[in-house]
């Protein structure tokens, strides 16, 4: 950053290049699909039946067949339909922006850029795929779709996907954040969809839960249990997921893919790529394009940061084998760092990071060493959230203040080694609906969850197993 002086003892910064907006005409023409670009094979889902390998023809009771391709195909590049661009046009591309401000706050050499993605309708990163989904839906003839939801991020996008293309949305929201959001359920309503708490018993998968645990908090693999028994008991519903598959994780590849165009106009390459974690949809979509760079050689040195909550600690504590994505069973098994699907995480604000997986890709990369892993407790996040908040404005929700917390240690790591590094963060959505949560952390009643090793060993006590022939 250059000072001069415009008077005698005024120094002055010159300005800062502060966003990068593109325009309409910048805006992707195709995904980009990591599966042809991994150092080894993906392995793939299992029939929940059979524990044999999926087939594509397995999924068509409960996905779209488009759906169903883009699960499947390993091809590198897919051409993103006109009428989805369109509809991305209404928030896409979302700003880059420098966060110059909290650089002085740090008082570190670090140039920090964040992608803003909290600028959809949704709030979120999520519509991204939600658009998608929707829209093959509805070219297919399907009436009505059902889909889980933790904070409420992906239901509020699938809602707004669902008014898009004249279709009916049912959504399971986990309890836990039901009840700490209560707004979000009014702007899924506002879109037309129908809300349920979940752990419902609207379906044998929630009526079995709450047999056991009358006053469950919920979580997202419960969620996905029901709207997948809803979707499964209609001829004229299919089920979207919101995370962790192949399909969403190449539809959110939008965001990365503008992110490049927007750091070269900045002059500058990231040295570490940092998002928040659950299933790794919006992490996935920010990274998997630089990672291409890394992964030809282009970029040896890019370091890639995923960050999670210690209550629900996937990629840093959990195991890396087949399980369900659902907590009954009724999904195909992917291989991916696992918790257990059974296990309930604390109740923490975070809840679109309450999830006992994570994508199969991204579990491969960490484990090739591509991908790095780090936990933070609940306040941890939140003292960062109002760091952020103080210096560059926005109020950002607890998913993405994980990925700022990571995005903070990186900086301070810069200053203590006295090195300029450029970071780059993804802000997954605002914060606009989590204010009950910063009043619990202004007020200091805010907890910290945590779960012990015993909790997490006898979660995990429940694997399925492959057949012989995986």
């Amino acid at each position: 950053m250059i000072l001069h002086q415009e008077c005698p003892g005024v120094r002055r910064e010159s300005p800062v290049l502060k966003r990068v907006l593109l325009s309409e005409s910048d805006l992707p023409d195709r995904w980009y699909n990591i599966l042809p670009d991994l150092p080894t094979p993906l392995p793939g889902p299992l029939n929940p039946m059979t524990m044999a390998p999926l087939q594509p023809g397995d999924l068509v009771d409960l996905l779209p067949q488009k759906v169903i391709e883009h699960e499947f195909t390993q091809d590198r590049w897919v051409e993103i339909p006109e009428r989805v661009r369109d509809v991305y046009k209404i928030w896409r591309p979302s700003p880059l922006v420098r966060a110059e401000r909290l650089e002085r706050a740090l008082d570190t050499p670090a140039h920090i850029y964040f992608k803003f993605e909290g600028v959809s309708p949704s709030g979120s990163h999520k519509p991204n795929t939600a658009v998608v989904q929707a829209y093959y839906a509805a070219e297919e003839g399907v009436r009505r779709l059902t889909t889980e939801t933790g904070a409420g991020q992906w239901g509020s996008a699938l809602s707004f996907a669902g008014a898009l293309f004249g279709l009916e949305v049912n959504v399971y929201m986990v309890r836990a954040s039901f009840e700490q959001k209560p707004y979000r359920k009014s702007l899924m309503q506002s879109w037309g969809a129908q809300v349920y708490a979940s752990p419902t018993r609207r379906t044998e998968a929630g009526r079995q839960v709450l047999a056991q645990d009358p006053d469950s908090p919920g979580s997202i693999g419960i969620a996905i249990s029901e709207a997948v028994a809803d979707a499964l008991s209609r001829d004229d519903t299919k089920f979207a997921l919101g995370s962790i598959m192949n399909n969403v994780l190449l539809h959110q590849s939008v965001i990365g893919l503008e992110a490049r165009k927007q750091m070269e106009i900045m002059g500058e390459y990231p040295d570490v790529v940092i998002g928040c974690v659950g299933g790794g949809s919006n992490y996935a979509g920010l990274a998997y394009p630089f990672l291409r760079d890394r992964l030809s050689g282009e970029r040896p040195r890019t370091r890639f940061v995923a960050a999670e909550p210690e209550a629900c600690p996937t990629l840093t504590r959990g195991k890396l084998a087949y399980d369900y994505p659902d907590t009954t069973g009724l999904t195909p098994p992917l291989y991916m760092h696992t918790l257990g699907h059974g296990f309930i995480p604390g109740s923490i604000h975070a809840g679109g990071l309450r999830y006992h997986g994570d994508a199969p890709s991204l579990c491969l990369l960490k484990e090739h060493g591509l991908v790095e892993a780090r936990a933070f407790p609940q306040t941890e996040i939140f003292d960062a959230a109002v760091r952020f908040a103080r210096s560059e404005g926005f109020v950002i929700a607890p998913e993405s203040s994980h990925g700022l917390k990571a995005a903070l240690v990186e900086a301070l790591a810069a200053r203590e080694a006295g090195e300029e590094r450029v970071i780059l963060f993804n802000i997954s959505g605002h914060g606009n609906f989590d204010l009950a949560a910063f009043d619990s952390f202004l007020a200091g009643t805010m907890e910290n969850p945590t779960v012990t090793d015993e909790q997490i060993a006898a979660s995990l006590s429940d694997l399925p197993s492959p057949s012989a022939s995986v």
